[in-house]
């Protein structure tokens, strides 16, 4: 073994060997990328001052790849060469993108076997996934960084929407693999913008974070106290960014322009260019005019600042109605919040601010530029975890996880809105006699039965000894870690055998998707519990029939004829109970039936411990029951 010795004071720091750590906010709209030094974070600026990296890369026929800037002044004159919005991709798959083509500013290619489902976008000829589409992001950032430093960057903390869930995680963290960068952590957007705050040194209580980004909403609940950043609860809705507010001033402009022609994707990106100008304008002035400039013609849009917020006002009510959701989740008065910090460049809206501010009876803290703030934080969680620091992260699980029981229902084994990392275990048994394996499929959300939920993944165990049904037992351990990647293990307990899973689908669910489900949760909670209820009535009735067949097969001659018969009949009574939907009478014939068997279940017993005994002393029963002193 070798050692690298160096004289006192000349060691070099750890992190120091590996490059230095930053923090990114990979954006929908715009990236940021920033460091942190001595517990001040800072943004990383380009040789003109801007902090601000557009998320738009254009693929040059020649090979060459623009990110930022120089790739949205593409978009007047190559609009099919340019990507912007990719982030609302990540994760998803094929089968979702195409759902969507009709709201996104680029084509979404054909789906090809060999792909395995994953979507790919058409760029000039070339077919592109989210995931490289992001990672030249990430390269454009990790560039800018070394620019500004003089040092290499090979490592940074990452946030991500508090919805995205694994698959896009997974993504987030794939495409900064392929840009040459190790995640030390993903760190959701609204945790990362409280430490930016400052809020673990300088207050303590409850705190809401509202970010309002180009292509997602989350809001965020918090417990601050002595450095301990704690989520009570998290939701949000991909629907409600600012590039939907985009597309709504576009579509107007459009129709103004060609009221009964559909716009191609060039002309869509190229108004949605000018709707987001418009509306950046509208942030500080009262109205103005517009030009879009569309295959040589040109035409005039005026706009004020009221008609904006026409456009806006049932998006912004959308957001409040899930911030007061948000809120009944953890229990909470928007009174008790003592401060909502803004996050998102859509939160410079006065129609924001002021809806805000009315539901929580405050103004919103908007002292930080909303842009940079989840930047700045993500910088200081990259350096407390190369450097130290005392602050400690505590996210939640946007979800339910879960897993599929018989008869298709979910057992939950981790809440939504749990801390992370989190592990949690549960025990399972075999439903038949002799069952020698067992399928585990593993889902995410909020609905009662696995079919109004996500698969995540599935795996068999196998090598369960043959025992009566029942007498198995399996425990099923599901661990979210720090950057809310799920890992399960299912191990039978007898034998040990194991099996072990990380989910990593190709594909997942979008963060309106999520929304969706959880909205669809609320909303139908009562009929998920009676069709709940009713299934596991249904199970257990199958259940117990089974077993009364094979005991009657297996021990018929302690069976007497009008036992025999009335058994029957009643199994036949539950057999057709089984077709309708009344749970009480399935569960009032269950209890009949097992009234009915439960003198010969005794009869099979005593038959059983005649058996055990037979040919031995009652000395020698008496000595192996009794304690050993030596345990």
């Amino acid at each position: 073994m070798l050692l690298q010795i160096h004289e006192p004071g000349e060691t070099p720091l750890p992190h120091e060997q590996r490059g230095t750590a930053v923090g990114i906010d990979l954006g929908t709209t715009n990236s940021v990328v920033a460091v942190a030094t001595d517990g001040t974070p800072e943004v990383l600026r380009d040789a003109g001052g801007a902090a601000l990296v557009p998320s738009v890369v254009a693929y040059g026929a020649d090979g060459v790849v623009e990110v930022g800037a120089a790739a949205r002044r593409r978009l007047l004159d190559d609009p099919d060469l340019v990507v912007s919005s990719v982030k609302r991709l990540m994760g998803r798959g094929a089968g979702e993108a195409r759902a969507l083509a009709g709201t996104l500013p680029y084509r979404v290619a054909p789906p090809e076997p060999a792909e395995g489902g994953m979507v790919r976008l058409l760029v000039g000829g070339r077919r592109l996934s989210p995931v490289e589409v992001s990672a030249d992001i990430l390269r454009a950032l990790k560039a800018r960084a070394e620019a500004a430093l003089g040092r290499p960057v090979e490592r940074a903390v990452v946030t991500v929407p508090a919805y995205f869930d694994d698959a896009a995680r997974t993504a987030t963290r794939d495409a900064a693999r392929l840009a040459g960068l190790e995640v030390l952590r993903l760190v959701n957007e609204p945790t990362a913008a409280a430490l930016a705050y400052g809020l673990d040194h300088a207050a303590e209580g409850l705190y809401a974070v509202y970010d309002l980004g180009g292509g997602t909403f989350d809001i965020s609940v918090l417990r601050l106290q002595k450095g301990v950043f704690q989520v009570l609860a998290t939701g949000g809705d991909a629907a409600l960014g600012g590039d939907d507010i985009d597309h709504a001033v576009a579509e107007r402009f459009l129709a103004e322009r060609r009221p009964e022609a559909a716009p191609t994707v060039a002309e869509v990106k190229q108004a949605l260019a000018t709707a987001r100008l418009a509306k950046e304008c509208l942030t500080t002035q009262e109205r103005g005019e517009w030009l879009v400039e569309i295959g040589g013609g040109t035409s005039r849009h005026r706009l004020d600042r009221a008609t904006l917020d026409e456009v806006a006002e049932p998006l912004v009510a959308r957001t409040i109605e899930i911030c007061r959701t948000v809120l009944a989740d953890a229990g909470l008065a928007p009174d008790e919040i003592r401060g909502v910090v803004m996050v998102g460049g859509s939160t410079r809206m006065p129609i924001v601010q002021d809806r805000v501010a009315a539901l929580f009876g405050r103004p919103p803290l908007v002292d930080l530029d909303p842009d940079e703030v989840v930047a700045l934080g993500a910088a200081l969680q990259a350096e407390a975890l190369t450097a130290g620091s005392d602050t400690l992260l505590l996210d939640v699980t946007p979800l339910s996880l879960g897993i599929e029981t018989m008869g298709g229902i979910v057992e939950k084994v981790i809440e939504r809105n749990t801390p992370i990392p989190v592990a949690r275990a549960q025990e399972f048994t075999t439903y038949q006699d002799g069952q020698t394996g067992m399928l585990f499929h593993v889902v995410q959300g909020e609905r009662e039965m696995v079919d109004e939920c996500r698969s995540l993944a599935r795996f068999e165990l196998t090598g369960i000894p043959p025992m009566t049904a029942g007498a198995a037992r399996i425990r099923v351990s599901f661990a979210v870690d720090a950057d809310g990647l799920l890992t399960v293990t299912a191990q039978e307990k007898t034998t040990g055998a194991r099996q072990h899973v990380e989910v990593r689908p190709s594909y997942g669910l979008g963060e309106d998707e999520m929304a969706r489900m959880l909205r669809d949760s609320m909303e139908h909670a009562s009929d998920d519990m009676g069709r709940r209820l009713l299934i596991e009535a249904r199970v257990e009735a199958r259940r117990v029939l089974l077993a009364l067949d094979a005991a009657t097969k297996a021990d018929a001659a302690l069976l007497p004829a009008d036992e025999r018969a009335a058994i029957a009949a009643a199994a036949a009574g539950l057999e057709r109970l089984l077709a309708g939907d009344d749970r009480h009478a399935i569960d009032a014939a269950v209890e009949e039936l097992e009234r009915l068997s439960r003198a010969f279940a005794q009869r099979r017993m005593d038959k059983a411990i005649r058996l055990a005994l037979a040919g031995r002393s009652i000395d020698a029963v008496a000595a192996e029951a009794a304690p050993n002193p030596t345990e």
